[in-house]
C-alpha cells in the first residue's frame, strides 16, 4: 500500500518551514521531505517535526548554488572536499531529525567535462557517503532528473542509475524513483515500476 508525504520544500509556502509540519499534519499527512533544511537549525526543524507528530522521511544532501543554477555537485570534479562536507552536515541533520534516507543529487554536467571524469567523481563520492551512511543505519538514494527541467543533468535514467548503483557496490545505495522525471525521461511508469521497485528506496 503506498505511503504518501509532503515535500514541504514545495507544499505549504504560505508559511514558514517550521510551521509547515503542522500545516502538513493538519491535512492528514504524517511523513514529510524537506528537500535542503539547511537554511534552518536542526534543533528548531526537529522540535517542529515532534509537535506535528510527523516523520521526517528523506532530505537531500547539500547541492551546491542553486540560485547559481546548480543543481548537485556529486559529479563535479574539484569538488570532492565540499561533497564530503556535505555529507557530514546532512548527517547533522538526519540524525537531528530523524531521518533514515539521504538524497545526492549528481549535478549538471560542466561544459566540456569528460563524461569518464564526471562518472568516476560521482562513484568515488556515493562510495564515500554510501559508507558514512551506513555507519549510521541509513540509507543513501541517487535520483535520475529529467534534462528538459535540468539540461545537462549528469544523471538522467534508471538504467544509469542502476549501474552506477552496481559499481558503488554499496547495498545501502538505493534508487529514488522520481515519477515525473521518469515519465518525461522514460515513460511507460507503471511496466518500469514493477521492474525497479526491488531497487526503489
Amino acid at each position: 500500500m503506498p505511503r504518501f508525504c509532503a515535500n514541504l520544500s514545495l507544499l505549504f509556502t504560505e508559511v514558514a518551514m517550521p510551521e509547515r509540519f503542522a500545516a502538513a499534519a493538519r491535512a492528514g499527512f504524517r511523513a514529510v521531505e524537506i528537500q535542503f533544511p539547511y537554511d534552518f537549525a536542526p534543533d528548531v526543524l526537529a522540535n517542529a517535526a515532534r509537535a506535528a507528530g510527523v516523520e521526517v522521511v528523506l532530505i537531500n544532501l547539500p547541492a551546491g548554488d542553486w540560485g547559481r543554477g546548480e543543481r548537485g555537485i556529486g559529479c563535479l570534479p574539484g569538488r570532492e572536499a565540499e561533497f564530503r562536507e556535505g555529507v557530514a552536515r546532512g548527517l547533522r541533520y538526519a540524525r537531528a531529525l530523524g531521518c533514515r534516507r539521504i538524497n545526492a543529487l549528481a549535478g549538471i554536467e560542466p561544459a566540456g567535462a569528460q563524461p569518464k571524469v564526471l562518472h568516476d567523481v560521482l562513484v568515488a563520492n556515493l562510495r564515500f557517503a554510501a559508507t558514512a551512511l551506513a555507519a549510521e543505519g541509513m540509507e543513501l538514494l541517487v535520483e535520475p532528473q529529467n534534462t528538459r527541467t535540468f539540461p545537462g543533468v549528469h544523471l538522467r535514467s534508471t538504467a544509469q542509475a542502476c549501474a552506477l548503483m552496481d559499481e558503488v557496490g554499496a547495498a545501502n545505495l538505493r534508487l529514488q524513483y522520481d515519477l515525473f522525471h521518469m515519465q518525461i525521461m522514460e515513460g511507460d511508469l507503471a511496466k518500469s515500476l514493477e521492474r525497479l521497485l526491488p531497487r526503489i528506496g
